[in-house]
């Protein structure tokens, strides 16, 4: 009874448990030196790096120690930023003070080594067009348009997206403020309603396979088949009409009769904005000095009446 009350003590157990960890610990202590991580957790990153902008990261989805796929509940800071045992060091600080996984333009963590932190857990959300996309193939950074350090990441906000993608596509910020454009700047629609920057089998990054396959998702009207088509239609919308915005009305290249001529010629049928004295062969026409070539073929997508062959019906 002596001895067994003596194995129960505080004291014994005490003792065991020190021995036991005693025995643990250089195993354990020789598995961080190989892979190089600190063990010690946001702690030991937090102790320099405790700005309000990386505590943000607690309230993201980055952030989330009770959600099994968050960075935050296995290597943490390390998941995205990999080994810092070294970085972490004070007895190696100085000049040569080792350097983690920094992300941004300054960073000198090449593109390719900052896009697979994150493709290494968002590879089915970037999918496969992104490799030899677009973007992938400039060295676009994921950082460049996402921000992990911000409660709301402003690309996949509506109200914000085009800002973010407007950094880089400056031609197409002038295009979106034009008389004639899509409601963008209204926060109407977002880029990505018709791109997609992580990669397309389209041309300009589409989200259909065809230019007309992606106007006709939203104008229906003008799917067609039509019993008689306007070619260019049929073909390609952009022949005629500019997507990210004209000086000219509903989106046009440019104003009619001149984008009507650019295809059919004016020889026997004038249709200049002059005046009744000024018209080629003395023929004026109230018709054609208004709004020129659409005052009579007033269906330029196509018809399907029976009378319909010159578009006027």
């Amino acid at each position: 009874m002596a001895i067994r009350a003596a194995l129960l003590s505080p004291l014994f157990l005490l003792l065991m448990n020190v021995l036991l960890l005693m025995s643990v610990a250089p195993a354990a202590f020789a598995q961080s030196h190989v892979e190089d991580f600190s063990q010690a957790g946001a702690d030991s990153c937090l102790g320099c790096h405790n700005s309000e902008q990386m505590l943000v990261i607690f309230r993201t989805a980055h952030g989330q120690q009770a959600d099994p796929e968050s960075p935050m509940a296995s290597l943490q800071c390390e998941a995205c930023h990999g080994a810092g045992a070294d970085h972490a060091d004070r007895r190696l600080a100085g000049p040569v003070h080792p350097t983690i996984v920094g992300f941004g333009r300054t960073s000198e963590t090449p593109v390719s080594a900052q896009n697979e932190a994150c493709t290494s857990c968002h590879d089915r959300d970037v999918g496969l067009n992104w490799h030899g996309s677009l973007h992938e193939r400039n060295d676009t950074a994921c950082v460049a348009c996402h921000s992990v350090h911000v409660e709301r990441d402003p690309v996949s906000m509506q109200t914000s997206q085009a800002e973010v993608c407007f950094d880089c596509h400056r031609s197409q910020r002038a295009d979106s403020m034009k008389p004639s454009t899509h409601p963008i700047r209204f926060d109407a629609m977002v880029c990505t309603d018709c791109h997609d920057p992580h990669g397309s089998v389209a041309d300009a990054l589409l989200v259909r396979n065809t230019t007309n396959e992606l106007c006709v998702s939203c104008h229906a009207e003008y799917r067609g088949p039509m019993l008689f088509d306007h070619a260019p239609v049929s073909e390609d919308c952009t022949l005629c009409h500019e997507p990210h915005g004209s000086v000219h009305p509903a989106l046009l290249n440019r104003t009619a009769p001149l984008l009507c001529q650019s295809c059919h010629s004016q020889r026997g049928h004038p249709s200049l904005s002059f005046t009744d004295q000024s018209l080629p062969g003395g023929n004026p026409s109230a018709m054609v000095l208004g709004r020129s070539c659409a005052n009579c073929h007033t269906q330029v997508h196509g018809s399907n009446h029976p009378s319909g062959f010159n578009l006027m019906r």
